[in-house]
């Protein structure tokens, strides 16, 4: 595992950017964190990197649950599971379609088992400062 300081938010989508770089068909990158923590900024710029279109529009998925986007290097679902009724609901969501794809999950732990081993993990904490955060991040040792 390893920890990166985000002093501010660029660092946030910076560090989205370098994992979209990074990032290949079959991956789930997991974005664990507290409400307020960055999870959608992450994920936003995840998107708009991999477009290489900086105002790629990137509505949140909180009450549609999945936004699936035709991209070059793949398509990529981003799963927001926060109210998701369990694991067994996403099989509605297209779940098992979309794993050959970039799949972005926030709130993965509502995924329960069903959340592929081989994820990326990374979990966005409070720093010292009130807009500093820390990321803690464990997979891909191959790549990271």
């Amino acid at each position: 595992m390893s920890q990166i300081d985000l002093p501010d938010q660029p660092a946030t989508e910076a560090l989205a950017a370098r994992l979209a770089e990074l990032s290949r068909p079959g991956d789930v990158i997991a974005l664990h964190g507290e409400m307020g923590m960055g999870k959608s900024v992450f994920a936003r710029a995840f998107l708009r990197a991999l477009a290489d279109d900086p105002s790629l529009e990137v509505p949140s998925p909180t009450f549609s649950l999945v936004q699936i986007y035709e991209l070059p290097k793949a398509t990529v679902a981003h799963f927001d599971l926060w109210r998701l009724d369990g694991p067994d609901a996403l099989f509605e969501l297209g779940w098992d379609e979309v794993q050959e794809g970039i799949m972005l999950v926030e709130w993965p732990e509502r995924a329960g088992d069903e959340l592929p081993p081989h994820a990326l993990h990374l979990t966005l904490l409070p720093g010292p400062g009130e807009t500093e955060r820390l990321a803690r991040v464990t997979g891909w040792d191959d790549r990271l």
